[in-house]
């Protein structure tokens, strides 16, 4: 069965906001220096901050025109859950997600490996047999996903986790976990529009693939690049992906 689904959903963007200060117990020569060194630090750890998007920038750029690539095994702070991406769930488990990348971004700031929380990405499935627009929208399943550095940590994950919990007190953190996906050959293209409007783009990509002699080999996967709060519907941009052999 053919593994791809779309539909419309709100993305909740957690914000996070940095403040500094700064004390002045040396006079003004020790305040110039420690101004000084704080510019510096600030400097350096902007420019050594992880995009993922930059770092692995084939996977984040596509074009309107089906092209096949190769997606390496990756790290992601995952959620899964099943139901209408309108209904209450959905917009909670995305939630939950986005103050579990942060709270982990925050962990590692703080250990000088700081990061850019990278786009919220979803897979999609559905349990039953039959065309996936048939099946009510209250049986689609869906794992969303943030990618997380190489270099994150099960143990600093599950200890921002809970302290996350502590502080929030979200019951869907507790189901948020650090997953590996590895789809590897892939067929990616790039949709331009509203969610609506991607049966189209889904057709161009359908006909490359039977075109290559491929089959389909995985979860339809998509990659939201745009905030639908503060982008025109047909301004939106979403990368389409398909795991084939």
């Amino acid at each position: 069965m053919k593994l791809h689904l779309w539909g419309h959903w709100l993305l909740l963007i957690v914000g996070i906001v940095h403040q500094f200060t700064m004390s002045d117990p040396g006079g003004i020569a020790t305040h110039k220096r420690k101004r000084i060194s704080d510019t510096c630090h600030t400097k350096l750890s902007v420019m050594s901050k992880t995009d993922l998007t930059k770092v692995h920038k084939e996977l984040y750029t596509a074009k309107a025109q089906p092209a096949l690539i190769f997606v390496p095994a990756g790290h992601y702070v995952a959620i899964t859950g099943k139901g209408d991406p309108n209904g209450q769930l959905f917009a909670d488990s995305t939630q939950a997600l986005y103050t579990a990348a942060y709270t982990i971004k925050q962990a590692y700031k703080q250990l000088e490996q700081d990061f850019v929380v990278s786009k919220l990405e979803g897979t999609w499935w559905v349990e039953q047999e039959g065309y996936p627009l048939d099946v009510p929208r209250e049986e689609w399943c869906w794992q969303l996903l943030i990618r997380m550095p190489d270099y994150v940590m099960r143990t600093i994950v599950q200890q921002s986790l809970d302290a996350a919990f502590t502080r929030k007190q979200l019951p869907l953190l507790r189901q948020v976990s650090l997953i590996t996906l590895a789809e590897g050959k892939s067929v990616q293209i790039l949709h331009n529009g509203p969610y609506s409007e991607e049966p189209a783009t889904l057709k161009v990509m359908e006909a490359f693939i039977t075109g290559q002699g491929l089959t389909y080999n995985g979860r339809h996967h998509e990659i939201y690049l745009s905030d639908p709060r503060k982008t025109a519907p047909a301004r939106m941009k979403t990368i389409l992906r398909q795991p084939v052999k």
